[in-house]
């Protein structure tokens, strides 16, 4: 079974954090949130706070299949402030393998110098923290082992393509039926 750690900070967007957490679980993707902030509480962007699976500092991300990164502000000011997220990031694109960030969050990957020559995607605003990206605008945008996600409408494409990366597509398509996924891009 596929392995996914999700890096939370304070601040974090709520549907840029939890939907693709739903959507990987529902598609037996093994998921396991990880708080940055010393304690397994992590307030969201509106003021949610919840409990996170683990702390930072206990976590071995070795067996990660993918790290992801949720948006919002200040959360991913705070995650882009972290030694730890960017060492495991690091390290994680070294190996390969693959890495998830979406809205502003796409901006520590620019930061490390990830996205170099890569096509990605952010909320408007912050592709100025794309450093040497081809900014694309897209919904989300693949490259390699890296994938970015516009915003807080573009989480559940996001999330099913990450999906895609480790379920069958008729695992994938069941769930965007079940979920009125299909629904809801179908309407008008």
């Amino acid at each position: 079974m596929a392995k996914v750690y999700e890096f939370l900070a304070n601040g974090f967007e709520e549907i840029e954090g939890l939907a693709p957490v739903d959507i990987l679980r529902r598609g037996g993707v093994e998921v396991k949130t990880v708080s940055i902030t010393g304690s397994k509480e992590v307030t969201t962007s509106h003021g949610i706070t919840l409990l996170a699976d683990m702390v930072f500092e206990d976590a071995d991300f070795s067996d990660a299949d993918m790290l992801l990164l949720p948006g919002g502000m200040p959360g991913s000011t705070n995650l882009n402030e972290h030694e730890g997220v960017k060492n495991a990031i690091v390290a994680q694109n070294k190996a390969g393998k693959r890495i998830g960030a979406i809205c502003a969050a796409p901006m520590v990957l620019g930061g490390l110098g990830l996205l170099e020559g890569k096509k990605a995607t952010c909320s408007p605003g912050f592709q100025k923290y794309l450093i040497g990206a081809d900014y694309t605008g897209e919904l989300f945008q693949e490259d390699g082992n890296i994938i970015t996600g516009e915003g807080p409408a573009a989480t559940l494409p996001y999330a099913y393509q990450i999906l895609s990366y480790f379920a069958p597509a008729d695992v994938v398509d069941h769930l965007k039926v079940g979920m009125q996924f299909e629904h809801l891009m179908s309407s008008k």
